[in-house]
């Protein structure tokens, strides 16, 4: 039960960042381009990178498996979820795992972009365009 509070302050405190930043970047930026988007990821994916490599069994600063938790699943998982791709192709990379990294980035993309599609089609059923 406590992970599971952990994870979930940590998804509201990631998500609200990520709704901030997100809201920020637009209002200079404009929305011609969602920087924000672009930005939550790339920050999220250099946070979660960061994070696993200094804190883990091995790292310069290791923490317990709760505080892992709170981090990378709630605060880096509600920031952004691209960063959980980025590090599980990076750790695929450096297994040299090159077809199931290719496979992930390939897939993810592809299969993400299709799912967001045809969510869009699906909740434009009935309603005029």
């Amino acid at each position: 039960m406590q992970n599971l509070a952990l994870i979930f302050l940590g998804s509201g405190l990631g998500g609200c960042a990520r709704w901030w930043l997100t809201t920020l970047l637009t209002a200079r930026l404009g929305d011609s381009f969602p920087w924000g988007t672009l930005v939550v990821n790339v920050l999220g994916s250099v946070a979660i990178g960061l994070f696993a490599q200094v804190t883990g069994p091995e790292g310069r600063w290791p923490i317990s498996a709760a505080g892992r938790l709170f981090f990378m699943v709630g605060l880096c998982g509600g920031f952004t979820t691209f960063s959980s791709f980025s590090l599980q192709t990076l750790q695929l990379l450096q297994s040299q795992a090159w077809l199931p990294a290719g496979l992930n980035v390939l897939g993810s993309t592809s299969l993400c972009l299709i799912a967001v599609w045809l969510g869009w089609q699906l909740g434009s059923l009935g309603s005029a365009r």
